[in-house]
């Protein structure tokens, strides 16, 4: 099977380490992975705050990045809701709006391409330890990927994962949000890593990169001894 990978824009630039356990863990899994460099960003940041212009000339370039691709998967639960998103975005522009459907179909997010489309929901990893799961709410959400990690964890052994209190709230990034509403932001930070260090665990889990540098940076600052990672991490984890 082939997958065309898109890394987005924080794991580029902030968590590579999140798109190398991916290609792993994929290529693992009996994928042939691909890296189409043409690719940038998804164009949510400029869609979200109303530059829906500019953000329309990133959306085509990515159309046309992935055009051949068979299945396009991704680390992050919220750039794979913006390409679901392209069809309504190009509603008025029939030629693009198809071009978009078409990637729209093809794109999942990781843990969704792993249970729904290769059946696998133990892929092997081996992890010691107490962790919790923060839900971002992109993927929940508006994507609809609530119980795919959830299974692939549970097949993790050595792994303990215990519910985190209110984790259907949102950890206060929010992309653009967290710069604009900086205040608010930091308070509902604060509830999440409270949340977070009520449970005990020694690791924190997440599907988003964006989650997780505003859930970790917060951590860190606070000094609270407790370890963040990506899903696509832990699964590459093959030792305890």
């Amino acid at each position: 099977m082939k997958v065309s990978l898109f890394v987005t824009c924080l794991v580029d630039m902030f968590h590579p380490s999140v798109g190398k356990a991916t290609v792993e863990l994929l290529e693992r899994l009996g994928c042939e992975v691909e890296f189409p460099e043409s690719q940038i960003c998804c164009g949510q940041p400029a869609y979200n705050s109303g530059y829906v212009k500019d953000a329309k000339e990133a959306m085509k370039n990515m159309i046309r990045t992935f055009e051949k691709a068979e299945y396009v998967v991704t680390p992050s639960g919220s750039c794979a809701t913006m390409f679901k998103e392209y069809p309504n975005v190009f509603k008025d522009e029939p030629l693009w709006e198809e071009r978009a459907k078409k990637l729209a179909r093809k794109t999942y997010e990781l843990t969704q391409f792993i249970v729904e489309v290769l059946k696998i929901e133990n892929v092997g990893a081996k992890l010691k330890g107490k962790a919790t799961y923060h839900t971002s709410c992109h993927m929940t959400r508006l994507l609809g990927v609530k119980d795919a990690p959830f299974i692939l964890l549970k097949n993790v052994e050595g792994l303990e994962v215990i519910p985190l209190k209110n984790s259907h709230s949102c950890c206060g990034f929010g992309g653009t949000f967290s710069v604009k509403m900086a205040e608010i932001s930091e308070q509902m930070v604060d509830e999440k890593v409270q949340n977070v260090e009520e449970t005990g665990a020694d690791y924190l889990i997440g599907a988003d990169c964006g989650c997780l540098m505003n859930i970790g940076g917060r951590i860190d600052r606070k000094g609270k001894q407790v370890k963040v990672l990506h899903i696509a991490e832990v699964l590459n984890t093959c030792e305890s």
